[in-house]
């Protein structure tokens, strides 16, 4: 048996996807009311629980040889880090300490590519970079650091784990409607829309399933991987999302640096209307970081090989435009509330 935590998110509906399709017997952690019509029709056991609930998490992890750890919370204001904080961090801790309680084979954690340090331009973004629990810029960073080297740590101590760090995913399969997943929708209708500087490292979401399978059967212990796609400018990811809905619309061009000053405004507003911001100083700083990003490693020792972005751009308009109506805009926010 394996057990995927986050399952019914993005990379993780795809990841249970991959493995019933490859025969193994999947179970999915889901908290208690949370939407999980991304596994429709697929013949997974499903788990209504908490990580941060010792007696449900154990309940979900009994039996299982296997664990791709993915369940996260991303929190977008400041007030959210200390939920944040105990769902990233002490909600791994928890899946550390049930792994060895209960002798499970392996632990895949899903770490961030965003967990690594900030490191300036000319300085190549790969695995030997330290994981910084003090980022100035992003919360969410931290938990993500911080909980790596947990699941690290825990290695030292006889945990057989290996870590996995996406780059920005993209793809097909994205019910609950990723960040990227709204913005291609918004350059996908006919009308003008808006784009800024800056680019990033974009992966598909298929490739990041297969680079965890790859990381759970290939991977050394203690090891980390980079899975990552293929660097693009905004403008040039809006004109092959625009190119293969086979329409050409005016681009509403905002300067990073507008950006970065109307941000904090904007995040108040959407804040108000509780909705998703469009753009956030977080966003636009990710955009203008250093995205050189090297994955040789995960090619060298998983034999990882992502696909070119244009085919996963096509692939992704067209799932649009076929599951319009199953799709979930807004904020992606669950309630997640301690609990002994």
């Amino acid at each position: 048996m394996i057990l995927v935590t986050g399952g019914a998110g993005h990379i993780g509906n795809v990841l249970v996807r991959d493995l019933v399709a490859k025969g193994e017997r999947v179970r999915v952690l889901a908290l208690p009311g949370e939407d999980v019509s991304a596994l429709d029709g697929l013949d997974v056991e499903i788990v209504r629980g908490n990580i941060l609930n010792m007696a449900q998490l154990r309940e979900a992890m009994t039996g299982v040889r296997l664990v791709f750890h993915l369940a996260s919370y991303v929190a977008l204001t400041a007030d959210q880090y200390a939920l944040m904080h105990k769902v990233n961090v002490e909600g791994t801790g928890n899946v550390i300490s049930l792994c060895k309680e209960l002798g499970v084979e392996r632990l895949v954690y899903t770490s961030s590519i965003h967990a690594f340090e900030r490191v300036p331009e000319g300085v190549v973004v790969n695995e030997t970079l330290k994981f910084d629990t003090e980022n100035p810029d992003g919360l969410y960073d931290r938990t993500k650091a911080e909980a790596t080297l947990l699941v690290l740590d825990a290695v030292k101590e006889g945990l057989d784990a290996v870590v996995v760090c996406p780059t920005g995913v993209v793809g097909p399969y994205d019910y609950k409607l990723s960040e990227l997943g709204e913005m291609i929708i918004t350059w996908m209708k006919k009308r003008a829309s808006v784009s800024t500087d800056g680019a990033y490292d974009f992966v598909d979401v298929r490739d990041v399933s297969v680079g965890h399978i790859l990381a759970a059967e290939k991977g050394v212990s203690g090891e980390v991987y980079i899975l990552g796609g293929e660097r693009l400018t905004i403008k040039a990811l809006r004109a092959m999302v625009q190119a293969a809905s086979s329409i050409k619309t005016r681009a509403i061009n905002i300067p990073a640096k507008l950006a970065l000053l109307v941000a904090p405004i904007a995040e108040f507003f959407y804040k108000i209307l509780k909705k998703r911001p469009k753009f956030t100083t977080y966003s636009i700083k990710t955009l203008l970081s250093n995205s050189h990003i090297c994955y040789k490693k995960a090619i060298k020792e998983l034999g990882y090989q992502p696909r070119k972005l244009k085919e996963t751009i096509k692939d992704t308009v067209e799932w649009l435009k076929v599951n319009k109506s199953k799709v979930h805009h807004g904020l992606r926010m669950t309630s997640v509330k301690p609990t002994a």
